[in-house]
This record gives structure tokens, C-alpha cells and sequence, in this order.
């Protein structure tokens, strides 16, 4: 595509860790502009390359960017928590390796009409997947007050929640908020001065919430991380991205779930849980991007990579 210029996070370090083989079978659960994708798909020869995507358009897109490999590669309009029936539709018992970038893609972010962004107007929308139901004018109008303070609180982090909620309730009584543009408006209004001073967008925080509840992202990650590991074969890796402390939480707490091995009691004389590690941990630590990338792509400053590998 002419004037790409995306540039994918981490993408040495994830081709590194996935420890490719020329004849493995690959699943990328966040397509995207298929940055990752490429890299992975021109080291298979007789491999293959699942690439999975809840939005069309990345599809429509990543089949252009990925076409000189497109005989090695199948893609699959899915979430990406759906693991286990996007394999079985395949007629794939189990796959070498997987890597998941949580982050929004830059073509979503960049699209105004999406709604993502609080700098442009567009109609509030947030949808990854324009076929779910639930859009983000819904959930700004229609949910009742307690619940908006919640997932301001709980998934932006947002010190003014109750304040933010409150506005927002006052002013879809008078009459529907339907745009991005508009939402910040009522944001700022309900922000002491001081906040409105922080270096930080005053919407941002907001935003980020609703776009996670819109696509029920923490959800989908629950779910995914429940279903991979099973689907990989021994020696397989699971790579995740994450941009933010709730993603990287999940994805921390599930692979020490997975490595951890017996749940008896310590003065237990012997084991009578039989539970043993199914993963080892590559990254006891995150990946984080080095200053070169983070200069070059403020984008990965925010980006954690955590590694399993299949027993």
C-alpha cells in the first residue's frame, strides 16, 4: 500500500519469541495493518499463517499487504478470543505458536468517522467489529449513571468518574449526546481547572473506557488467554502485547496460572492435586521497547510483551 508507514510494536522481539519454523503453523489474533503478520508469513515455506481480525476493513487491508505470501496464509473475521472455532473451522487441532497485539489499531485511531478519537468529531460509534450491536452512543445514553462512574473508574482510572458520569446524565436529559466532539465538551465541564492543565487530553482516560466496554476487550482477553494454551502444541509459544496495567494484569496472573504446578498445602506429605505446569515462563519479566523505538514510535512506550512456551 502506498505511504505505509506503520510501524509494529516490538516486532523484532515478538519474531524472536515466537521461535519460528519455516514449516510451523502461526496464529496472529490481532491482524491489523499486518505488520507482525509479514514478518511471520515470509519465514514459512511450507507453513502456515492464521491471521484474525474483528474488523473487516484490517482484513480488506492485511490481504493487500500480505499478498506475495497469501498461499500460506488464511484469514478469519473473528474475535480473537474465538480460538477454539476459528481452529476447528480451520480443521486445526493445535498451532506452534500465537502472538496477540491488544493495542487499537492505527487505522481505526486514524479513521475519524470511527469515533475512536476525542480530536476529531464523528458520530460516537468505537465499534472494532461495525457488526456488534452495541456502539458507543448507546452505552453513553442508555446506561444508567452508576454504571458509566464504574467503567470510568474501574477500566479509564479516571479520578472524576463520579463528577464525569454525573454531567454526562445531566445533559442526555435535555437532549442525546451523539458526538465525539460533544462527549469531550461534557467531560471538560466537569473537570476542576487543574485537571484541565495535566499535559494529558481530559478526555483520554474517559474514552479509553468506553471503547473497552464497548468491545468488551478485558472480556475477550479473559477468554482468550483461557483458550490458547490448550491449542498450542508442546513447545509452542503464546506472546502478548499489552498497553495498559488491566491487559497486563490478565495476561500476568494467567501465565503464572499455567506455570504453576502442585496447589497442595506445604506441610502436604505428598502431592494429591496432580496439577502440574503446562507452560514455561520465557519472560519472567516484560519486554519493554528500547528508547530508539519508543523515539521512533512514541506508540511502544506503553508496550509490555510477555512470553509462555507450551510444556
Amino acid at each position: 500500500m502506498e505511504g505505509f508507514t506503520h510501524r509494529p510494536v516490538l516486532l523484532e522481539e515478538c519474531i524472536q519469541a515466537l521461535h519460528i519454523r519455516p514449516d510451523g503453523i502461526y496464529l496472529d489474533g490481532t491482524l491489523g495493518r499486518a505488520g507482525h503478520a509479514r514478518e511471520i508469513a515470509r519465514r514459512l515455506t511450507t507453513g502456515r499463517l492464521i491471521g484474525v481480525d474483528r474488523d473487516q476493513a484490517a482484513l480488506d487491508a492485511a490481504r493487500e499487504r500480505l499478498a506475495p505470501w497469501m498461499d500460506r496464509v488464511s484469514l478469519v473475521h473473528s474475535n480473537f478470543c474465538a480460538i477454539e472455532s476459528i481452529l476447528d473451522g480451520l480443521g486445526i487441532p493445535a498451532v506452534d505458536g500465537m502472538l496477540f497485539d491488544l493495542g487499537v489499531s492505527s487505522p481505526q485511531l486514524d479513521d475519524a468517522s470511527r469515533g475512536f478519537s476525542y480530536l476529531s468529531d464523528a458520530p460516537l460509534d468505537m465499534r472494532m467489529d461495525r457488526e456488534d450491536g452495541l456502539t458507543a452512543r448507546t452505552l453513553i445514553n442508555e446506561w444508567p449513571r452508576d454504571a458509566l462512574r464504574d467503567i470510568f473508574t474501574r477500566y479509564g482510572e479516571e479520578r472524576y468518574a463520579g463528577p464525569i458520569a454525573a454531567a454526562i446524565d445531566r445533559r442526555r436529559q435535555e437532549r442525546p449526546i451523539e458526538t465525539t466532539l460533544e462527549l469531550v465538551e461534557v467531560i471538560r465541564s466537569a473537570m476542576p481547572a487543574k485537571a484541565l492543565r495535566e499535559k494529558q487530553h481530559p478526555a483520554k482516560r474517559c474514552f479509553q473506557a468506553i471503547r473497552i466496554a464497548v468491545n468488551d476487550e478485558l472480556g475477550s482477553v479473559e477468554r482468550m488467554l483461557k483458550a490458547a494454551v490448550p491449542r498450542l502444541n508442546p513447545g509452542g509459544r503464546l506472546a502478548v502485547i499489552s498497553f495498559h496495567s488491566l491487559e497486563d494484569r490478565l495476561v500476568k496472573t494467567a501465565f503464572a496460572e499455567y506455570a504453576r504446578g502442585c496447589t497442595c498445602p506445604p506441610d502436604f506429605p505428598v502431592c494429591v492435586c496432580g496439577k502440574k505446569p503446562q507452560v514455561k515462563l520465557i519472560t519472567r519479566k516484560p519486554v519493554i521497547a528500547g528508547e530508539r523505538e519508543v523515539e521512533e514510535n512514541p506508540r511502544a512506550r506503553s508496550a509490555k510483551l510477555r512470553v509462555a512456551e507450551k510444556l
